[in-house]
């Protein structure tokens, strides 16, 4: 199954937290935090969103920030993936 967001709506796939610290030190799973940095999957098409025309800036493959607690969690074939808004998407890194 394959997802296609609609209008401003954009599907990433989280990325694994660091299982190590930059000085070395091994993470046991309650010390990870979870990350906020995840892939671009797929994008909307953008279009005319509440009145307002919205231009689509992110595309697949893009590393992107996102709010903490924004979007919606959903699991196809096994996988899990985050439905957000593209203004829930506060950066893309680089």
């Amino acid at each position: 199954m394959k997802l296609i967001p609609l209008a401003d709506r954009v599907v990433l796939k989280k990325m694994e937290a660091e299982e190590t610290t930059k000085s070395g030190f091994i993470l046991v799973g309650s010390a990870k935090e979870k990350p906020d940095v995840a892939e671009v999957v797929s994008v909307g098409p953008g279009g005319m969103v509440d009145g307002k025309e919205v231009t689509m800036s992110v595309k697949p493959g893009d590393k992107v920030l996102t709010e903490k607690y924004g979007g919606s969690t959903v699991k196809v074939d096994g996988e899990e993936y985050l439905v957000v808004r593209q203004s829930e998407i506060i950066a893309i890194v680089e």
